[in-house]
């Protein structure tokens, strides 16, 4: 369609010829609603008032430079982001979003400090401007693709939602079955021995020695098991740290966010290891990966809240782990759901052929005919 509507290019416009800039305000004083308010990072909090009505093309003056917005609806912006009123005898409001997400926001900074953005910069950016009927073409194929990873985004969604009913008692499935009446609830210290960890910081790491896991390491690039290590310490050192049996379970105590305290591997690997400060080793009596998706739960992110002390920095001690009241419905049970939520962990998070590969797949195709279909040439003048 481009080459037969377009066989000479297409006009090139600046930007502040095809829509004017706005930018946004406070909305402390606001009440409550259901009109989102964008900042640089998405929605922050849902108003009663609108700034605008879309559609609109919502683009960073602070933050995140390339992290642009396209709204339908009304919406309210803060002064961390410009609205956008487009002329649209000119340019689909969607045409320019895509567009625009190929132009290199990201590298324009025009500060020294904290990324920011300017209507000047923006307004004098040249933009391709084909026919509207072309525009609409090429927002229809792209839309195709944007749909395909929204929908496996939902399923990621479900996924958990699944993850979470069966770590919910006595309502999950498999219970009601075993466990007609109810399940037994009994606080973690009746059911492990909780031993704290000290000590180990990374620059104890060496190449060979005895294999170890980081509270940090917890974090960023532990599921909720493992059965290799990607650190070491000496073996002096080791023997000094606290040792970690297969079977056990590593916790996280401390943390910036309430999020990542609590956060549990369980270690199923063949040898002992070893872990240091910051974390408790729990020496669980029951099924040790079932105890671990137990820890991602929201029964068990509501027990670390009421737990959990600091502000800038989190900790719920080992004390205070053991007083956390687990459900213990028959050992099968456990087994069957922790076999259950491996499948779903690895159609969730496995990088190779779970949910985040198909994504990453559909991500790259937009990308490709995105930046393909947005490719034109300009009218020679």
């Amino acid at each position: 369609m481009i080459r037969e509507r377009c066989p000479d290019g297409v006009p090139f416009r600046p930007l502040g010829e095809v829509l004017r800039i706005k930018n946004g305000k406070d909305h402390k004083p606001l009440g409550d609603g259901e009109v989102p308010v964008y900042g640089s990072g998405g929605i922050i909090r849902h108003v009663d008032t609108a700034a605008a009505e879309g559609p609109s093309v919502l683009i960073p003056r602070k933050g995140s430079l390339a992290n642009l917005f396209y709204v339908e609806g009304p919406f309210w912006v803060v002064d961390t982001i410009f609205r956008t009123e487009i002329d649209t005898s000119l340019v689909a409001p969607k045409f320019l979003f895509h567009q625009l997400q190929t132009m290199g926001l990201g590298e324009m900074n025009q500060a020294g400090g904290v990324p920011s953005q300017t209507q000047g910069v923006l307004n004098r950016l040249r933009i391709p401007v084909p026919p509207l009927e072309v525009q609409q073409e090429i927002v229809r194929v792209l839309d195709t693709f944007t749909e395909l990873e929204a929908e496996l985004e939902a399923r990621r969604v479900q996924y958990a939602h699944y993850r979470d009913t069966l770590l919910t008692f006595p309502e999950g499935p498999d219970v009601r079955e075993h466990c007609p009446k109810s399940v037994p609830f009994r606080p973690l210290g009746e059911l492990a021995t909780l031993v704290r960890g000290n000590g180990m910081p990374k620059s104890d790491f060496v190449d060979e020695g005895v294999g170890c896991i980081h509270y940090g390491q917890i974090y960023t690039h532990y599921g909720a098991w493992a059965t290799d290590v990607i650190s070491y310490v000496a073996h002096d050192k080791a023997a000094k740290l606290a040792q970690v049996e297969p079977g056990d379970l590593i916790v996280t105590n401390t943390s910036e966010t309430l999020e990542d305290v609590g956060k549990a591997v369980a270690w199923l690997g063949q040898e002992t290891i070893v872990t240091g400060g910051h974390a408790t080793v729990v020496k669980p009596s029951i099924d040790p990966k079932y105890l671990a998706y137990w820890f991602q739960s929201p029964a068990f992110f509501a027990e670390k809240r009421r737990r959990a002390i600091g502000t800038k920095v989190i900790d719920v001690s080992a004390r205070q782990l053991a007083e956390v009241l687990i459900p213990v419905p028959p050992l099968e049970v456990q087994q069957e759901i922790a076999g259950t939520l491996d499948r779903f962990d690895a159609l969730v998070n496995s990088l190779t052929d779970g949910l985040p590969a198909e994504i990453a797949a559909r991500r790259q195709q937009y990308e490709h005919y995105r930046d393909k279909l947005l490719t034109f040439e300009e009218l020679a003048s």
